[in-house]
């Protein structure tokens, strides 16, 4: 189990410090339902990174041999993961904003004042789970888990509850500053918004160079 769950939880910190869902939280903490907004989507986070990355490694688990570790699939699996992950940290990087130019918001967040919960937790899930980057990052903690963890559900259970655990806390952050916090919290949640929609090119980019250089290694270890 601790062999599944250390593999994965370097993809889960990079899914965890995705700027794009802590926007939106932040967003959602200061419109009319704050409340109720901001917490049906931290749920519809946690559910769709779970379900996904449990499927993931359910699925490429069970194709694994009983004797003789993880199918040799597995590996060239890591390996495509790990360069579509360095092709997108190229194109984050390319596509980053340069000098004092303002990155172009996505049109949802001039709509979050709008959101009920129900599509709260639908962009959640869109954000988590549709979403290329988190993708690409949630199916590559699958792919670790199921590389490494033994034969059985429970513990492939275990480390794929881990793992959205811990992907989920960068969105649980604001709204523990904001319960917490009082009137503080909204100058606080300000600033984390406006640095990260002006950094997350970059962010995005060292992520994804970083995990997938990990991901390429660890499959080409394994072929």
């Amino acid at each position: 189990m601790g062999a599944a769950i250390g593999q994965s939880l370097p993809v889960a910190v990079g899914v965890l410090v995705s700027p794009l869902p802590i926007v939106a939280v932040v967003l959602m903490l200061v419109s009319e339902r704050a409340r109720s907004n901001a917490l049906a989507f931290v749920a519809g986070w946690f559910l769709a990174v779970l379900a996904l990355v449990l499927v993931v490694a359910l699925v490429a688990g069970s194709a694994a041999p009983d004797d003789d570790g993880p199918a040799a699939w597995t590996g060239w699996l890591k390996i495509v993961l790990g360069v579509l992950l360095l092709l997108l940290s190229v194109r984050q990087w390319r596509g980053r904003p340069r000098g004092a130019a303002e990155p172009p918001a996505p049109k949802w967040m001039a709509a979050i004042d709008q959101f009920t919960p129900v599509r709260s937790a639908g962009l959640a899930v869109l954000l988590g789970a549709v979403n290329p980057k988190n993708l690409l990052l949630v199916v590559s903690g699958g792919a670790a888990i199921a590389a490494t963890a033994p034969p059985d559900t429970s513990t492939t259970v275990v480390a794929a509850l881990v793992f959205a655990l811990v992907a989920s806390a960068g969105v649980v952050t604001p709204v523990v500053i904001y319960f917490s916090m009082g009137d503080r919290a909204a100058g606080i949640l300000d600033e984390l918004k406006s640095w990260m929609v002006r950094n997350n090119a970059a962010i995005m980019a060292v992520l994804l160079l970083v995990l997938g250089a990990k991901m390429l290694g660890d499959g080409i270890s394994t072929v």
